[in-house]
């Protein structure tokens, strides 16, 4: 692999998790951001408290995001070789913290209206 472009990352995704489960994530990221794009279009401001929740979920995510990816891939923590493998679990860590609380965010927008706001 000399050049690290789109298509080979594309590949080595689909290979890791397998075609199904890839496509599903795709899917599930792209209804996500959609609807977290509606809920600050149509709020037009970012509600603090639901961003307060939004923030205390993302440890959660981090360890979902490393366990998952431990499980796809069918290894174990003992597993990690070197450096640049704890740097592609801190990566997968910030992703699923990051995912998890605008899953949250838009979820809370979505489901629970209070009546002060």
């Amino acid at each position: 692999m000399k050049d690290l472009t789109f298509e080979t990352l594309w590949a080595v995704f689909e290979e890791v998790f397998g075609k199904g489960l890839f496509w599903a994530m795709v899917l599930a990221a792209v209804v996500v951001t959609l609807a977290y794009l509606f809920v600050l279009i149509r709020d037009r401001a970012v509600s603090w408290r639901k961003f307060l929740w939004a923030q205390m979920s993302m440890p959660f995510g981090a360890l979902g995001a490393v366990l998952f990816v431990q499980w796809a891939t069918k290894s174990s923590f003992a597993d990690l070789g070197g450096p640049i493998d704890v740097i592609v679990m801190l990566m997968v860590a910030a992703v699923g913290a990051i995912g998890l609380a605008i899953l949250v965010y838009t979820l809370e927008a979505l489901l629970v209206r209070r009546p002060s706001e």
